[in-house]
């Protein structure tokens, strides 16, 4: 899968960007560094003025690519989930087994993530950090009904649409399939949160992982 993989390309919304960053070893240079800074410090204290001391470059270059930090983030998050969802689409494509494919779809998003070495400038791994802690931020804004209309979420929202479907296979009858789908998808970010830094709230941990709860989880409601 992985040889697949790196032959396809992300595509994200052009209304995120300015410029692609794809298209240019600065605008894949500003999108390695910023997961990577975002990490070191957080998002909150994340600007273009550190990023650029970062890559060697002005301020200015990087809003040739996005005219924000938001939009930087949004592109982030919309780039991993499509990364995500290639992933799920090309782990379950030959499963025929109902209930053996939507486990699967909820392994490929409940894991915990590892670099994907075909992205040379993207560290998967550390992306996924990023999103545990950032990812509902971006949606938890006054403007998200607008950023929704335009797309933003678009990827995000056809991940858990296509976990919707493979619910409904397994069992037609059940009436809360896109509550569940969202709760597995948005709910596997924050069991890592909480194994991370509020480990007395959970049960998972070293040995008991969010994919372990949600499987568990599908058994008992669908079954």
């Amino acid at each position: 899968m992985q040889d697949i993989l790196s032959n396809i390309i992300i595509n994200v919304n052009e209304k995120l960007y300015v410029k692609n960053p794809e298209t240019s070893e600065l605008g894949k240079k500003i999108i390695e560094k910023s997961i990577i800074l975002i990490d070191e410090i957080g998002f909150e204290n994340f600007t273009f003025k550190k990023l650029g001391e970062q890559i060697g470059s002005n301020e200015s270059s990087i809003y040739r690519y996005f005219e924000s930090k938001h939009k930087l983030m949004l592109y982030l998050c919309s780039w991993y989930w499509g990364w995500i969802e290639y992933r799920m689409v090309f782990a379950t494509n030959n499963i025929q087994n109902p209930m053996e494919k939507l486990k699967k779809a909820i392994t490929i998003v409940t894991e915990k993530i590892v670099d994907d070495s075909s992205t040379i400038h993207i560290n998967e791994a550390i992306l996924n950090k990023i999103i545990i802690t950032e990812f509902t931020k971006t949606l938890l804004t006054k403007e998200v009904d607008q950023e929704n209309k335009e797309g933003f979420f678009l990827v995000y929202k056809r991940v858990i649409n296509r976990i919707i479907e493979m619910i409904i296979e397994v069992n037609p009858t059940y009436c809360f399939a896109k509550s569940l789908a969202s709760s597995i998808v948005e709910g596997a970010l924050h069991q890592h949160f909480l194994m991370n830094h509020l480990k007395t709230i959970t049960n998972c941990n070293e040995t008991i992982s969010p994919t372990d709860f949600y499987s568990d989880l599908i058994d008992k409601t669908l079954k």
